[in-house]
């Protein structure tokens, strides 16, 4: 499936467009895993058990439509978006595991450790973290460029900053935590990846250091707006309509956004970060509507 390049959306034109972006996602990675063969067939089974059929596909949507907005080659950005998402599906896979949250549901079906086994899982995992490398290796783009994509998804994803959220989670006890470190926590969990997501749309466009900065900080915002709107979903979702289970924050004691601000306290600091990250998008006027809808979907989704 191909993208088209126009520039322009209207709010009626978001969920559309959204779904032509995940269709395309599930095309590319679809031809980017490997068919199961050979003895070792049950990995790459599980891989794609894990990384295709489901998921809002969100960080390559913004891959993809942070280019377009740039007037970039949005083929390749598809590309860069499917290594963001095969990295972001084998956090999903690793989080989902017995040692860390011990999930049995993820996108709607069994987790990978409950479709296959822990070890698979792990395994899988670690294949789809490898293989995001060799994706982005195998963009067509400028050399400088692949560079610089592979140097800033490994720290996105890596101690500083996805995984050093992860860790922070699971070690920092309950008792400690307050808003400003909830959001640190969540600003590399979480939000570390939105901004590489939007960022490389940037590269792929050629953006300058000013209009990635802008960039970043739009992402930023949003994906605080992000983290948010999950805790609220925690608290007032169902797991057939999120996909996943609910309320688990709430039966650990966990502290959320929620917990601290209270319901309504998290809709209003969520709404006002919305409102934010739409403001860091002045400088594309009309050509950013399609980001800006991004911030709105991010606020009212209920999965």
């Amino acid at each position: 499936m191909s993208l088209t390049a126009a520039s322009n959306s209207t709010t009626s034109d978001f969920p559309a467009r959204l779904r032509d972006v995940a269709a395309a996602v599930e095309t590319r990675l679809e031809a980017l895993l490997s068919q199961p063969h050979g003895h070792q067939s049950v990995i790459f089974e599980a891989a794609r058990y894990a990384a295709l059929g489901g998921g809002k596909r969100l960080r390559p949507f913004l891959t993809v439509e942070t280019a377009r907005m740039l007037g970039g080659p949005l083929d390749q950005a598809l590309s860069v978006g499917c290594a963001l998402e095969c990295l972001h599906v084998y956090s999903l896979v690793h989080d989902d595991l017995p040692c860390m949250d011990d999930d049995d549901l993820r996108r709607g079906k069994p987790t990978v450790h409950r479709a296959y086994d822990d070890a698979i899982a792990v395994l899988a995992g670690d294949a789809l973290l490898t293989r995001s490398f060799g994706i982005l290796g195998e963009v067509d783009l400028p050399a400088d460029i692949r560079v610089k994509l592979v140097a800033e998804l490994a720290v996105s994803g890596g101690m500083s900053g996805m995984i050093g959220g992860q860790v922070v989670d699971i070690t920092v006890a309950e008792g400690e935590r307050d808003e400003a470190l909830i959001t640190d926590l969540q600003a590399m969990k979480t939000g570390a990846l939105i901004d590489f997501a939007v960022r490389a749309g940037g590269y792929v466009a050629g953006a300058s250091e000013t209009e990635l900065a802008a960039l970043s900080a739009y992402a930023r915002d949003m994906g605080l707006a992000f983290q948010i709107q999950d805790d609220i979903l925690d608290v007032t979702g169902d797991a057939e309509t999120v996909g996943k289970a609910v309320g688990k924050d709430a039966d650990l004691g966990k502290a959320t956004f929620v917990s601290i601000l209270g319901l309504e306290g998290a809709r209003h600091r969520a709404k006002e970060l919305g409102e934010q990250a739409k403001n860091r998008l002045e400088p594309w006027n009309k050509d950013a509507q399609t980001l800006r809808d991004t911030v709105d979907f991010v606020l009212e989704r209920q999965h």
